[in-house]
């Protein structure tokens, strides 16, 4: 079982900042969230983890070492990394939402968010078969890998919503994925 698991809050996320590679650790709620979530998932078999502190710090609450790979870093949001989501105009959101070959000023696309995050799952999908593996990482690697599991294309990114510190499930055979669960966070109830 491939378990995708979104980081904790941190200043950035409370603030509504576009957070993309900005390297910031949990704010004391995300830091609990993060207990929260490894307690709700119980032992693993591997924890792997972006290399940005934030879903580094959530990994480090299985308790166990964490393995980091490149793939599953947050979207690289460029020039507007630390700019309000509301200052991004809405056109500039609808053109987004309609080319998945968008790239904000000196940031990546979708396209290429995707094609990274598909290689580093290929990576996991026949070792999932037997074993339970948490990918701590970030908003949008975590929908694209939803969007290999569905089939479906990168811009079903845009049609789903990821809370913080929530869990996802995709159960894996040899030649198959499958979405087993999306966006709990029944475990995080009375945090906040």
């Amino acid at each position: 079982m491939l378990i995708l698991l979104r980081h904790g809050r941190t200043k950035a996320n409370a603030g509504g900042l576009l957070q993309g590679r900005i390297d910031l650790e949990l704010d004391e709620l995300g830091e609990l969230q993060a207990q929260a979530a490894a307690a709700a998932i119980g032992p693993v078999d591997r924890v792997i983890a972006s290399p940005l502190v934030r879903a580094q710090q959530t990994a480090a609450a299985f308790g166990q070492s964490v393995e980091t790979d490149d793939r599953f870093i947050e979207l690289d949001y460029g020039d507007w990394e630390a700019k309000p989501v509301k200052d991004v105009p809405a056109q500039t959101w609808a053109e987004w939402r309609n080319d998945l070959d968008f790239r904000p000023p000196n940031g990546e696309t979708l396209n290429e968010l995707g094609h990274r995050v598909r290689g580093g799952l290929m990576d996991l999908a026949a070792d999932s078969v037997h074993q339970n593996i948490v990918v701590v990482s970030h908003v949008s690697p975590i929908k694209a890998s939803v969007a290999w599991a569905l089939g479906t294309p990168d811009d079903t990114t845009w049609r789903l919503f990821l809370g913080q510190a929530s869990i996802c499930r995709i159960a894996t055979t040899l030649d198959s994925a499958r979405l087993i669960e999306f966006n709990v966070t029944t475990h995080l109830a009375g945090l906040d």
